[in-house]
């Protein structure tokens, strides 16, 4: 297996389904299929087992729906990527499957290459979210808190909350303020505990709904690849 493939754990129901997932992703030579689980349960013990880098996720399932993987997974692994593959279009499932943690969705009516494409996105820290749902989001976030987020935050986490904002991921963070990962890392943590947010997708549309985004100018500094 090429290190640089997005590692993919399929979980759905049907085994129709997880067999067509997984032929189309192992197709890709951006991605490799590294397990499947047919409900939430083995979902969880599956991403314990095979770390993936993404988690294709239904929601309804049986013994353990969606909705509660996702939380459970989230609950061990605050920096797990899931992202939901459902056929179901109402805003409360979706909205539910986003609190509990995921990146994004995606149906399951769109192309394969569709879906391919959202799970590079959610590799990548890219919200992938209708913007009915986004609303929906930008709604309850603004309900959270009455205080500036200048108030909740101190300078380096604000700093680290706009490069998140602009899509930076850890390394070039680090990179760009000088700092170790585990720092960034930290940091992240710190700023999600206090925002009462569970992933870097909610974080991205918090920055981009108090605006914190427009205060970075710019792209973060690219670390030379040292392989």
């Amino acid at each position: 297996m090429n290190k640089s493939e997005i590692r993919v754990l399929v979980v759905d129901d049907h085994p129709i389904v997880r067999s067509g997932l997984c032929t189309q992703i192992n197709l890709d030579n951006r991605m490799i299929a590294v397990g499947e689980a047919k409900d939430g349960m083995e979902a969880v013990e599956m991403a314990r087992l095979v770390h993936p880098d993404v988690i294709l996720m239904d929601i309804v399932m049986p013994r353990k729906n969606g909705i509660e993987a996702i939380t459970e997974i989230i609950k061990e692994n605050p920096a797990a990527r899931i992202l939901v593959l459902t056929s179901f279009t109402e805003d409360e499932k979706i909205y539910a499957a986003i609190k509990a943690g995921a990146m994004g969705y995606i149906l399951k009516d769109h192309r394969p290459e569709d879906v391919l494409e959202a799970i590079v996105d959610t590799y990548y820290g890219k919200p992938h979210l209708n913007p009915n749902v986004a609303k929906g989001l930008f709604r309850e976030l603004r309900q959270q808190t009455q205080s500036s987020i200048e108030q909740i935050l101190t300078a380096r986490e604000l700093e680290v909350l706009r490069w998140i904002a602009q899509g930076a991921q850890n390394k070039e963070i680090a990179h760009s303020m000088g700092v170790s990962e585990s720092t960034v890392f930290s940091h992240v943590s710190h700023i999600l505990r206090k925002l009462n947010l569970s992933n870097r997708s909610q974080l991205a549309l918090y920055a981009v709904r108090h605006g914190i985004f427009k205060e970075v100018s710019g792209e973060p500094e690219r670390p030379e690849n040292s392989d």
